[in-house]
């Protein structure tokens, strides 16, 4: 893989892992998880203490293996599966300008790009040979 290349890949990472690590510190520090799981609730989605938990440590989690390129793809399969249900739970029906889906859809796409290519070079992955 070229230099630019996998260049191109850490500044994809890094951007879609600052995105999910944010979102995933602030429902477990600022909004916090109760206010989570009432959301869920709303939704209809059950047991929402597990999917509370589950989304707010996937985005966590999820955002700080594509920042490390620790199991990247791993990682990017988190971060895609939370953007599969976020559009078909709840951004769908807005349409696709923000409040919508589009945002959302940006983010799937960058996700599902990491899980096909890889983290690049410079990432953990590669350094410990997981990746070429």
């Amino acid at each position: 893989m070229s230099v630019g290349t996998s260049l191109g890949l850490l500044v994809l990472r890094l951007a879609v892992g600052i995105v999910f690590v944010v979102h995933g510190a602030h429902k477990l520090f600022v909004r916090g998880v109760p206010s989570v799981i009432g959301f869920l609730d709303e939704l209809g989605i059950t047991p929402p203490e597990f999917w509370a938990w589950t989304l707010t440590l996937a985005e966590l989690l999820g955002g700080a293996g594509l920042l490390a390129g620790a199991l990247t793809r791993f990682a990017a399969s988190l971060t895609s599966g939370i953007m599969i249900v976020a559009i078909g739970t709840v951004l769908w029906v807005r349409g696709f300008f923000v409040p919508g889906y589009e945002f959302a859809l940006t983010l799937l796409g960058a996700s599902v790009a990491l899980q096909l290519t890889g983290p690049g070079r410079f990432a953990i992955d590669s350094w410990l040979g997981l990746e070429d």
